[in-house]
């Protein structure tokens, strides 16, 4: 076996590097998953599909954050990243199981990170995988434990939300200035593909604004809102569009976002720790929900 070659990587490689981070993602979740929860599954091919489609963007937006490693010619791990305006954001990272434990993963990461030597501040989400963990730290990153709030919302417990619409792509201005109020950054061009594959909902008032979006079980998978009132009845907003019987998860909540448990344990859902946020020069984001691959 020939010394790996870490390389920019090419629209081609998307399908193998899908396949890699699926099996990889997959296998820690199997590892770390607590009995309480629902069995993990696989990302299915719907879910893989939007994700080929979100780093062929980042090829065009990012190619300088977008590299593979391969032996003797097969990909067998890769990164993600991207730069919106001052902030870098690790989208992907996963070595195929059977090449970890061999420098590769340092060697990915480091060329993922010098497309943000001139950012400011920094931020991803990370597993529970302990090697992975360490690496993340001894590269300069705060780890924040995440929570996930788990089960099924108690319909009794949904107050009336007022001032909740659905948004479009003519709110991204909005989106993007309370982004930077929230996180530092702006998401740009990524709400695009937010909108492709969510529905968004915006409250613009002079109490306050934000914005989430919701997948189709009714998780705000990305939330900001100017102070944890607004932020609470979006998530609320959210919860509610959930049909009744449905098992929820809401993934990537910090400590720093206690508002979001206190809906949460309002509505009767479960709390578990799943995960780290990392960051680099700077606190977690709040009222902030952070999607787990744009931030």
């Amino acid at each position: 076996m020939s010394a790996p070659v870490v390389r920019p990587m090419r629209a081609d490689d998307l399908g193998a590097f899908a396949e890699i981070t699926a099996t990889s993602y997959f296998e820690v979740d199997a590892r770390t998953y607590q009995r309480s929860w629902p069995d993990p599954v696989r990302r299915p091919a719907a879910r893989n599909d939007h994700w080929i489609r979100r780093t062929g963007r980042a090829l065009v937006t990012d190619p300088g954050g977008c590299w593979v490693a391969e032996v003797d010619g097969e990909v067998v791990g890769g990164a993600v990243s991207r730069v919106r305006e001052l902030m870098w954001i690790l989208a992907s990272f996963a070595v195929r199981p059977d090449h970890q434990g061999q420098g590769i993963g340092t060697q990915l990461m480091a060329a993922a990170m010098h497309h943000g030597r001139g950012c400011l501040r920094g931020m991803f989400a990370a597993s529970a995988d302990p090697g992975a963990v360490r690496r993340y730290r001894l590269a300069g990153f705060d780890l924040h434990p995440q929570m996930m709030l788990t089960g099924v919302v108690d319909r009794s417990a949904i107050p009336v939300v007022d001032r909740v619409r659905d948004g479009s792509a003519g709110d991204v201005d909005l989106m993007d200035s309370v982004d930077r109020r929230t996180r530092g950054a702006a998401h740009l061009g990524d709400h695009e593909l937010l909108l492709e594959q969510f529905r968004p909902i915006v409250t613009d008032h002079t109490t306050g604004s934000g914005y989430a979006y919701v997948d189709d079980d009714g998780v705000p998978v990305l939330l900001a809102a100017t102070n944890r009132r607004t932020a609470a009845g979006l998530m609320w907003e959210a919860l509610a569009s959930s049909s009744p019987g449905t098992q929820l998860q809401v993934r990537h909540v910090t400590a720093a976002n206690a508002w979001a448990l206190d809906v949460g344990l309002a509505a009767r859902l479960a709390i578990h720790t799943n995960g780290y946020l990392c960051v680099r020069r700077m606190k977690p984001p709040t009222p902030y929900l952070h999607h787990g691959s744009l931030l």
